[in-house]
């Protein structure tokens, strides 16, 4: 059992993980290398550096801190966040629990050159199995994507169908030892998407090559889970993509604290660090608040 558990290993991240670690709370980083601040050849308007650094070097002088104050971080993938008693953090190789919570995954855009996506959101597209599963009853539907994530909710929706095709849009799949097991008992279609096509609400799927396959709904899991995506799993207030916290950065879940892009506002390194370190001091009062 965790005190913290940090998701996202960029500027907010490490930034939180700087005071809940000072604080004597057991804390633990998951990330990927896979930050848009990597590459970034020149930062000139981040405070205390005379001349530009990279975004590589500023990301691992920060692991490089957090390491050095006692800190345990791990490359892995995060497909999960489960609020019981405790969370529950599920990623592509184990499960971890924790006290509390911060999402620190950044904004990722999720660019889908697909005609029809959007206008078919909420009427056969869905970026949600939770959410929207039950909706989708014994009907055929797809999951967009080729990464684990994409597996997973798979393997949720099949609570509600067993008719699931997983469409990696022209993508190779990339999964895991223990997703690629799970993606055998699904369907694959590896063609290129050219649009969604119905009257009222989705009825097929169109592929570049000419063809079709009839289909009742879609979810979106294409590439990694996002803060958005298990802010929606959790019932987190969202303003579109963005993530609501109060002044201590705090969702409307208790113990679930979020920072930097994925929050909206303004996009910048400083912004996340001070978010972050916000996150980081309400995680230490709220940790010690639940052994109060």
């Amino acid at each position: 059992m965790y005190d913290v558990i940090i998701i996202g290993k960029g500027p907010a991240g490490i930034s939180a993980s700087l005071y809940t670690i000072r604080a004597n709370l057991k804390t633990l980083i998951i990330g990927k290398n896979d930050s848009a601040l990597a590459k970034t050849e020149k930062i000139e308007n981040y405070y205390g550096f005379a001349e530009p650094i990279s975004g590589q070097f500023l990301l691992s002088q920060g692991e490089k801190q957090a390491l050095r104050l006692g800190g345990e971080i791990i490359e892995d993938e995060v497909i999960k966040i489960k609020k019981s008693d405790y969370f529950e953090i599920t990623t592509t190789s184990n499960t971890f629990q924790s006290k509390a919570v911060l999402m620190a995954t950044g904004l990722k855009q999720k660019k889908l050159n697909i005609e029809n996506l959007k206008e078919f959101e909420g009427r056969g597209v869905s970026y949600c199995s939770t959410c929207d599963g039950f909706f989708y009853n014994d009907l055929k539907v797809g999951v967009l994507g080729y990464k684990d994530y994409a597996i997973h909710e798979a393997v949720e929706l099949e609570a509600y169908t067993k008719d699931i095709t997983i469409f990696t849009n022209g993508a190779q799949l990339e999964l895991s030892e223990k997703f690629l097991e799970e993606s055998g008992r699904y369907k694959i279609n590896n063609r290129s998407i050219a649009s969604l096509e119905g009257t009222e609400f989705l009825e097929k799927i169109n592929f570049m090559d000419g063809t079709s396959e009839a289909l009742d709904g879609v979810f979106v899991a294409y590439d990694s889970a996002s803060s958005a995506d298990f802010a929606r799993k959790l019932g987190v207030i969202t303003d579109k993509n963005a993530i609501m916290t109060d002044s201590r950065m705090m969702t409307n879940i208790d113990g679930l604290f979020a920072a930097g892009d994925c929050t909206g506002g303004f996009k910048q390194i400083s912004t996340a660090v001070g978010q972050g370190a916000i996150a980081g001091k309400s995680m230490v009062e709220y940790v010690r608040g639940m052994i109060g």
